[in-house]
Order: C-alpha cells, then sequence, then structure tokens
C-alpha cells in the first residue's frame, strides 16, 4: 500500500517521516527521486521546476510512504496531508531562512488549501487524511499517521480551515 505523506514546505513531513522509520516503516522521500525531473530554476519563485506530470506517469509504486510536498500527485493509496497555522508556518520558514517572497507564497498555499485541493481534485475526498500538527508533539502526529496506515482512522479532509481563522493574513 503506497502513502502519500504531503502538505506545505514547514508542516511536519520531513520530521514525521524520520520518526516513522526510526518505527521500521519504509519511507522514500520525493525529493530524493525528482532529479532526472528538473527542468531547470525558476528564480522568480527561488526554487525548481520539476516535470511533475512525467515523474508521476514514471513513479514506480512502493509499498511505503512517500513523503514530500509533491507526494499527494501520486497514485497513493491514502493520502495524508500535515497543515499547520499559517502564522506558525510563517515563522518555521523564515528560521529556514526562506525569502519573504516564498515564504508568502506558501504561507497563501496553506491558507488556502492548496494541497488539499489538489489532492480533492486528483483522488477525491475519501482517501484524504488532514492532520493540523501546530503545537503538536512529533510522537502524537506519527501516531496518527501509524493509524492512517494501518487503516484504522477515518478519512478527515476539510477539518482544517485557515481561512476562517486566519484569513486576514491575505
Amino acid at each position: 500500500m503506497m502513502i502519500a505523506l504531503s502538505g506545505t514546505p514547514g508542516t511536519g513531513k520531513s520530521v514525521i517521516a524520520d520518526a516513522l522509520e526510526k518505527k521500521g516503516i519504509f519511507v522514500i522521500r520525493a525529493t530524493n527521486t525528482v532529479g532526472s525531473y528538473r527542468l531547470g530554476p525558476d528564480p522568480d519563485r527561488d526554487t525548481d521546476i520539476i516535470d511533475d506530470e512525467k515523474w508521476v506517469q514514471e513513479f514506480l509504486p512502493i509499498d511505503g510512504v512517500v513523503e514530500g510536498h509533491l507526494s499527494h500527485l501520486l497514485p497513493a493509496d491514502r493520502i495524508i496531508i500535515l497543515r499547520c497555522r499559517p502564522d506558525i508556518l510563517r515563522e518555521r520558514l523564515l528560521k529556514r531562512g526562506y525569502s519573504k517572497d516564498k515564504v508568502a507564497e506558501n504561507v497563501e498555499a496553506e491558507l488556502l488549501d492548496i494541497i488539499l485541493a489538489e489532492a480533492a481534485e486528483i483522488h477525491g475526498l475519501e482517501k484524504i487524511y488532514e492532520i493540523d500538527t501546530t503545537e503538536k508533539e512529533i510522537i502524537f502526529v506519527t501516531g496518527i499517521v501509524e493509524d492512517v496506515i494501518r487503516g484504522t482512522a477515518s478519512p478527515s479532509s476539510g477539518t482544517v480551515d485557515w481561512l476562517s481563522a486566519c484569513g486576514d493574513m491575505l
């Protein structure tokens, strides 16, 4: 069973993936699989342009977790989307040294549910599990992710609504 662990940069994907690996769960980092699909830099957005359509077409399904902010594009059996309150996300991204424009782009994406919308369009809502990581302990979030992997959690798309709570940040 292939599980996508996705979310806006800064929501906790890598930290949770590390915790899953320590528990013996097989994890592939999407970042390590997109190298040959890089089309070049996008200097305006301070990122690389990826041929994500080709990457998705050629990705060989795995039995485990694919971690990365593009993983929700893959034909996964379950899609976990980590979420973080936008003001906390902004702090995390600034600490990483992201440019103000890149921080603003990612905070806006989180506010507007961009990854959730993409995942829902591809997979439907019945495969999506949203987890709010804001101020949650790693062990707590990891436990919820393990429940999703085991199939003991119910889909939870639409449970996070930052626009209502933080829409004034736009």
